[in-house]
C-alpha cells in the first residue's frame, strides 16, 4: 500500500497494491494498521454504497455533531471527490482536497472527521462505497455549498453545464454561513 500526502496532512489517499491475473485481481480495501501506523485511531461503524448517473453531485456533506470519518473508493466508474476542512482551530480550514476516484485507479480516499466531504460523477454511472466512523444521524447532517467561491473548489465540469443536486443540496450554505467545527 502506498501512502500519498495531500495538502491537507489529516487527508490521505491511499494507492493498493493490485495482484491481477488473466483471472482478474486482488486488492485489499482496509487494513487497520494503514491507520494505527499513521496514529489515527478509526473505528468503523457503518459501510455504505451510492450509485449514481454522469452529472450528479452529491454533497458537501457532514455532520455537526457525530462527525463522520470516511474511507471511500469507487467500485464502477469515476467520479471527483472532495474533502473540505471545516475545523476552525486548523491552519487548512476552509481549504479543500480534490482527488480522482475510479474503479480502473482503484484508490482510497481518507476524509477524516471534521471536514465535509462530496464527489461529482464523471461516468455514466458510478458505484461509491464508503466506511463510516459514525452512524449517519440525519438530524445533524449539513450540507456545504458545493460552488461557494471561498472555496475555492476547481470541479472538472466539463461539458456538464450544471450539477444534478439534491433539494438538500440546493439549499445548502455557504462556507461562511455553515456551522463548523471548533
Amino acid at each position: 500500500m502506498d501512502v500519498i500526502a495531500t495538502k491537507i496532512p489529516d487527508v490521505l489517499l491511499f494507492k493498493p497494491k493490485v495482484f491481477g491475473d488473466e483471472r482478474g485481481f486482488f486488492m485489499e480495501t482496509f487494513r487497520q494498521s494503514w491507520f494505527e501506523e499513521r496514529d489515527i485511531k478509526v473505528n468503523f461503524v457503518q459501510d455504505n454504497h451510492s450509485s449514481s448517473a454522469r452529472g450528479v453531485l452529491r454533497g458537501l456533506h457532514y455532520q455537526i455533531k457525530n462527525p463522520q470519518g470516511k474511507l471511500v473508493r469507487v467500485t464502477a466508474g469515476e467520479v471527483f471527490d472532495v474533502a473540505v476542512d471545516l475545523r476552525k482551530s486548523s491552519p487548512t480550514f476552509g481549504q479543500s482536497v480534490g482527488v480522482y476516484l475510479s474503479a480502473e485507479n482503484k484508490n482510497i480516499f481518507w476524509v477524516p472527521p471534521g471536514f465535509a466531504h462530496g464527489f461529482l460523477v464523471l461516468s455514466e454511472l458510478a458505484e461509491f462505497n464508503y466506511k463510516c466512523t459514525e452512524y449517519y444521524a440525519p438530524e445533524h447532517d449539513r450540507s456545504l455549498l458545493w460552488n461557494d467561491p471561498a472555496l475555492k473548489i476547481d470541479w472538472p465540469l466539463g461539458d456538464i453545464k450544471v450539477p444534478v443536486l439534491s433539494a438538500k443540496d440546493q439549499a445548502a450554505l455557504s462556507l461562511a454561513q455553515a456551522e463548523t467545527f471548533a
